[in-house]
């Protein structure tokens, strides 16, 4: 009796749209490490350039919308994507560029991890990209992973003045409204004895993960 061979399966191949950082610590070229660790094929879209190392960000270049679109869309019409995920995106026309690929994919989830400043604190997304985040990108984002003050910046509100800042709670609950499906909010940020991330959906916390923070 011969035996069948059957062919492995393929991996999930994942379009990232982040910017490529030179230390490897971030952006596109960290996404392609984590990526083949966990079994995935990555694919990738390099939104800007960066000049940083481990210390800080020195400098931020955006590509051109034009070239970005090309990038992603030579390799949609070319191979099957799993989903997405989003990093640094670097300019307003970057923002809408790439939402307008990924509503052309409805189909195919959309994991956004909103890098509005780097872990030194250096900014990389002005006002005028988070307000082109929240009316265009948050509506199509199946899970959202913003780290709390990030969190807190896109979910801000008129009605938060005088008021201190809101919780996690209720930046989740405010983004849900937004349109984002569902939302993990990291605590590595919060000045606390544990880190602590939750997980929200339209219903509220789902589950929460704390660790001792080292």
């Amino acid at each position: 009796m011969n035996a069948r061979l059957i062919p492995p399966p393929s991996p999930p191949q994942v379009l990232v749209f982040a910017a490529s950082d030179p230390s490897s610590g971030a952006g596109i070229q960290a996404d392609i490490l984590t990526l083949a660790s966990l079994g995935c094929h990555p694919l990738t879209a390099i939104t800007a350039l960066t000049v940083q190392d481990t210390v800080g960000v020195q400098s931020v270049h955006p590509v051109s919308a034009e070239l970005l679109e090309q990038q992603a869309r030579t390799v949609l019409e070319d191979m099957p994507v799993a989903a997405f995920k989003i990093g640094v995106l670097g300019s307003v026309e970057n923002v809408l560029a790439v939402a307008e690929i990924t509503s052309d994919y409805p189909e195919i989830p959309l994991i956004f991890d909103p890098v509005l400043a780097s872990g030194r604190g250096d900014a990389l997304s002005g006002d005028e990209i988070i307000s082109a985040i929240r009316e265009i990108l948050l509506p199509q984002t199946t899970l959202l992973t913003p780290n709390a003050p990030e969190a807190r910046r896109l979910a801000e509100s008129d009605d938060d003045e005088g008021e201190g800042e809101p919780s996690i709670d209720v930046c989740a609950q405010r983004l849900i409204e937004m349109g984002v499906q569902y939302v993990l909010i990291t605590g590595t940020h919060e000045n606390t004895l544990q880190v602590v991330n939750t997980l929200y959906g339209p219903e509220g916390v789902i589950r929460r993960d704390e660790w001792e923070r080292l």
